[in-house]
């Protein structure tokens, strides 16, 4: 199976919004990965729904929105109507995680659920079957070009175990610090969606950086 690959829009450049959705129109990507960051959960504020709902207007591909926000159960109706086609909350934010997965689910938009770097994949051992989207944080979440952290091998290797003893069909993405140096590891030990920032916006040919990326499948 060829990987996901999600660039994500935190690392594009805002003064030029729209050439970087149509590159990534045009580019073998298979989603936008959309970063919202409210300065609370994250110690960073990125963009809300407006910029949200302009990416999908311009966007042939569907969004992938990561909500680094506290209190993500007011907001998952207002997402769905800015474009988004996966959701993914933090377990770390979700007092009541199940009940917030059913109401993605409720609102017409893929669940998913994304853990911290210090977050162990067990605390998903109860909601496997009901989610289509892992997000495994490896950086810490907030600001985008930080350093690839080592231990999401193993947590990677922990969740793929887990996901064939559970059965489940939950995609697991890999997000922070993805780049030609990491990618063919994260995949052959069982993720499946690499979101990738800087890795793509700072490189010379960023259609010719996500082909690379897509071709390790």
């Amino acid at each position: 199976m060829k990987p996901i690959i999600a660039p994500s829009v935190l690392s594009a450049d805002f003064a030029n919004l729209q050439r970087d959705v149509t590159m990534i129109n045009e580019s073998q990507a298979d989603w936008f990965h959309v970063d919202i960051m409210d300065g609370v959960f994250v110690p960073n504020i990125s963009f809300g729904l407006p910029v949200c709902a302009a990416i999908n207007k311009h966007a042939k591909k569907p969004l992938d929105v990561h909500l680094m926000i506290v209190q993500p159960e007011k907001y998952i109706e207002a997402f769905k109507e800015a474009g988004a086609a996966y959701i993914s909350v933090h377990a770390e934010a979700c007092t009541h995680l199940h009940r917030v997965i059913q109401q993605i689910h409720a609102a017409g938009c893929k669940a998913g659920v994304a853990i911290n770097p210090h977050t162990p994949v067990n605390v998903l051992e109860n909601v496997l079957n009901d989610i289509d989207l892992v997000c495994i944080m490896s950086v810490n979440p907030g600001f985008g070009g930080q350093q690839f952290i080592t231990r999401t091998y193993e947590k990677i290797k922990q969740l793929n175990k887990m996901r064939e003893e559970a059965k489940a069909n939950f995609l697991i993405e890999i997000d922070g610090g993805v780049s030609d140096k990491n990618a063919k590891q994260l995949l052959d030990l069982g993720a499946n969606v690499l979101v990738a920032g800087n890795f793509v916006f700072n490189s010379k040919d960023p259609q010719a950086t996500i082909a690379s990326l897509k071709s390790l499948g």
